[in-house]
């Protein structure tokens, strides 16, 4: 059964905290068009949750706490109290855990459960193939992007032997189920 009102309440909430952004919003509205598209890889039951969660991936740049975007955003959606599994598909997208503990942050993922499944899959697919204006991109040329944009001193390069080929396996098992 789809579950309107909670996609609807994620595009408002997005809105609200990353419109002011400018391409940080791009970006969101990209993956979440994204993340539309891939949906067909995940069960008709999570197809809403999947896409809801691609709108509120980022809003922890908005809702500021730890420094941590993944984390910030599960925390105030948690706040919030939007459903755990979503906060929890924030607080691990795209391989979060791994740049989390580059930054001596991993303690902080453990107060959400971290997913395997098709729906994570799909929204780490949706926000790494999409560039940060929002186009879509590969993925090795979204993970370049990001490696030059951070610097090789950041937790991103510190992180990236293990999230990149986190990464690439996703998107391998995404594009297999598309």
């Amino acid at each position: 059964m789809p579950d309107t009102a909670l996609l609807v309440s994620a595009v408002d909430l997005a809105a609200t905290l990353l419109a002011p952004l400018g391409t940080r919003w791009h970006h969101t509205i990209g993956v979440a068009h994204r993340a539309e598209r891939v949906a067909s890889t995940v069960r008709a039951a999570d197809r809403d949750l999947l896409v809801a969660a691609a709108w509120l991936h980022d809003i922890g740049y908005a809702a500021r706490d730890t420094g941590f975007h993944p984390v910030d955003g599960a925390r105030h959606l948690s706040a919030l109290g939007w459903p755990s599994r979503l906060v929890a598909l924030v607080a691990h997208h795209s391989g979060a855990r791994f740049t989390a503990q580059a930054q001596g942050l991993g303690h902080l993922m453990s107060a959400y459960p971290h997913e395997d499944s098709p729906v994570s899959d799909a929204l780490a697919y949706a926000d790494q193939t999409t560039d940060p204006e929002g186009g879509p991109v590969t993925l090795r040329g979204r993970l370049a992007e990001m490696l030059a944009r951070h610097g090789s001193d950041s937790a991103n390069a510190r992180a990236h032997h293990l999230r990149g080929p986190y990464l690439h396996a996703v998107a391998d098992r995404v594009e297999g189920r598309l």
